[in-house]
């Protein structure tokens, strides 16, 4: 990845000079730059908020909760996991990712890819149950897409939650075909 961001700023450079814009590149630089630290900063209110409320729930039980509530969902994504700690991180992820958090979702992500990786037989080999893990995650289904709509706030979106209905339908179908395709795959390629 270090290789394409250097090539990219290779290529800004040598357009610029070759349609002699530098001083549009070095006003896109300046202002990009600034641009980006203010999303960050406002994109990290909201995830400062929910990465605290998501450690309020886990203090307060709620997580067991949650897992419970999510126990038919796990035993059929899950058929072979024991782990109960694992079990509640991969619950907690999804929560997140329901709630539209991927950021908060991540440190919980790998503390469940950790549980995973600590019951696997073969450490070196991803089993089936991170593999599908990895989509459930990547695929993610989004209830509330905050992250989203708080950008399309920040854009000046008069109606920032009009993607709700979109938005839960690709992601379920997404994660439905992401799912699918574990379980085809894992049987197409068993060994």
């Amino acid at each position: 990845m270090n290789y394409v961001w250097v090539i990219i700023i290779f290529f800004s450079f040598f357009c610029a000079i070759a349609t002699n814009n530098m001083s549009s590149l070095s006003s896109a630089v300046i202002s990009g730059g600034t641009e980006a630290i203010t999303l960050v900063l406002k994109l990290s209110g909201i995830i400062c908020f929910w990465n605290g409320l998501m450690a309020i729930a886990e203090k307060s039980g709620l997580t067991q909760v949650i897992s419970k509530l999510l126990k038919p969902v796990m035993k059929l994504l899950f058929p072979k996991l024991k782990d109960e700690k694992a079990k509640n991180a991969i619950s907690m992820n999804l929560t997140a990712n329901l709630l539209g958090l991927g950021n908060a979702a991540t440190p919980l992500g790998l503390e469940a890819m950790k549980r995973l990786q600590e019951n696997a037989l073969k450490k070196d080999t991803a089993t089936d149950e991170m593999v599908r893990f990895v989509v459930l995650n990547s695929a993610a289904l989004h209830l509330v897409p905050t992250t989203v709509a708080l950008l399309r706030q920040e854009f000046g979106s008069q109606n920032p939650m009009e993607i709700l209905l979109p938005s839960i339908v690709t992601s379920l179908f997404s994660v439905s075909i992401g799912v699918f395709m574990t379980f085809i795959l894992r049987k197409a390629f068993k060994i």
